[in-house]
């Protein structure tokens, strides 16, 4: 039998005492949960917040707007604009707004002869394939369907020199085939993009989903279209997005509360209403009163009088409803509805009668504001493409053969585009305004006619024929401009408005 040295022995002690301290180390160093310290309110959970914060992901662009959110997205909006009346006139303002009769092109070239034809040339086109209609149709969409697609090709119906037409196709169209089983990384729901991030293809499903048939058939049809001819318009929201939502999103539940609530109050005075009378009497159970059979229905006659039973009278419901904060309930939803698309309260609900002259200025130079700025947006994605598509196929025509020296990039940049001017609701202060921002030369002729949506050549050389033909006829300007009111009504007309400005701005008074 071997006995172990005791020394040998306590430097094994230590040595297995010093091999199993980092051990016990390393176990002491790792967390036991993963906490979260934050120094900002918003990014603590608690038990007050947490299910307001339940909903609230990490995931991609795309994949929060995918296909199936999106298809729910726009048939919950569709079905609110079709049956929701200020739903309707608030996608229905935002498009005649933004486009009005159409946009206008304007060329700044050199050639001051070839500008008009090109100009002319493109309003006949426009004309002849409806534009500002499609135009409006776009807008709608992207209000309703978060995106507008419209496809350039080839029509020779259209009544132009030029057979070029736009041709809208709707989102649920622009789909990946049934052949494409799991979406790729270039593949985001019909649009492909290539290595760069930028759109090379759109799958546009030769029939609409919604549409009977087999299913099977129409999922496994499709075009690949070059991004080229294909117009994709939509909001963007977050970086490396490729698909719009709907623009209403933010607002689908308020518009449903709204409904509810309106039917609501609705109900609750139809059904005040539809008692006719009521028996009460003030006797306890089994008092003095007549014995009546409780809830009994009795038939009454127009016009006629009647007997009531001994110690019962006879009284109506009174109707509580519509409350009297009705009213403000809806303006209140309605002004929230409206925030999510720039809109001022008075223009959501065609009502300005709550706004006094100041208060509608203000908030119509918001509006006007994100107008403008959605009017650029639809230049830049929108016409700046159809005018280029146009351009190209205008070369390949005889009536244009002059073009083929000219390169469209060029002519892109001399281009302009004019939509409709907004109206002042005081025209002769506006007049004379713009008198004192001319006289001293803060302004040109130009920029204060694209005020007004108009082109500024083209209203001086209609003023110059109008000039022309009064010294022909031998009138002078006195005699040829409109009769002015009298100066005791202009007097008193524009004291009215200054008294409504003192009384919208007392601290400028």
């Amino acid at each position: 039998m071997q006995f172990l040295n005791p020394r040998k022995l306590r430097k094994s002690r230590k040595f297995s005492r010093k091999q199993s301290k980092p051990k016990q180390q390393v176990q002491r160093s790792m967390p036991v949960a993963n906490v979260v310290r934050a120094r900002y309110d918003a990014a603590q959970t608690t038990a007050e917040n947490a299910r307001h914060w339940a909903m609230a992901d990490a995931m991609s662009a795309d994949c929060a707007a995918s296909a199936d959110i999106r298809k729910k997205l726009r048939e919950r909006a569709r079905y609110e604009v079709a049956n929701n009346s200020y739903a309707k006139g608030i996608v229905l303002t935002l498009a005649n707004d933004c486009i009005g009769t159409g946009p206008r092109l304007q060329l700044l070239t050199k050639h001051d002869n070839l500008n008009r034809q090109i100009e002319d040339a493109f309003a006949q086109w426009s004309k002849a394939v409806s534009l500002a209609s499609k135009l409006r149709t776009m807008r709608m969409a992207k209000s309703t369907d978060g995106e507008a697609f419209g496809v350039l090709n080839f029509n020779p119906n259209v009544d132009s020199p030029v057979a070029l037409d736009l041709q809208l196709i709707e989102a649920d169209r622009i789909a990946s085939p049934s052949s494409v089983m799991l979406p790729t990384r270039n593949d985001v729901d019909g649009v492909i993009l290539d290595s760069f991030g930028n759109p090379q293809f759109y799958s546009i499903l030769r029939q609409h989903p919604g549409r009977l048939g087999n299913y099977s058939t129409w999922m496994s049809q499709y075009d690949e279209v070059p991004a080229s001819s294909v117009i994709h318009w939509y909001r963007a929201d977050r970086p490396e997005q490729h698909r719009g939502i709907p623009e209403i999103t933010p607002a689908l539940p308020l518009f449903a509360q709204l409904r509810r609530y309106t039917l609501a109050v609705i109900a609750a005075a139809e059904t005040a209403a539809d008692f006719a009378a009521v028996l009460y009497t003030d006797s306890p159970a089994n008092g003095e009163a007549q014995p009546l059979d409780p809830m009994d229905i009795v038939n009454l006659e127009k016009r006629m009088a009647t007997v009531l039973p001994d110690g019962w009278r006879l009284g109506q419901i009174d109707s509580q409803q519509p409350a009297t904060t009705y009213a403000e309930f809806k303006r209140e939803i309605l002004n929230e509805i409206a925030r999510c698309l720039n809109l001022p309260y008075n223009i959501a609900a065609c009502n300005s009668s709550g706004y006094n002259y100041a208060s509608g200025r203000l908030d119509h130079q918001t509006y006007y504001k994100s107008i403008r700025v959605e009017q650029a947006n639809l230049a830049e994605i929108v016409l700046d493409q159809i005018f280029n598509a146009w351009i190209r196929e205008a070369m390949l025509t005889p009536e244009f053969s002059m073009l083929r020296t000219v390169r469209p990039a060029g002519l892109l940049n001399f281009r302009g585009w004019f939509f409709d001017g907004t109206e002042h609701v005081d025209p002769a202060k506006e007049a004379n305004a713009q008198a004192k921002r001319l006289g001293s030369h803060t302004t040109t002729l130009a920029a204060e006619y694209a005020r007004q949506g108009k082109d500024w050549e083209t209203e001086l050389h209609q003023r110059a024929k109008e000039t022309k033909l009064m010294q022909t006829l031998g009138l002078t300007v006195s005699e040829s401009q409109p009769v002015q009111p009298s100066s005791s009504s202009s007097n008193s007309q524009e004291t009215n408005v200054h008294d409504d400005d003192t009384a919208a701005n007392p601290t400028t008074a």
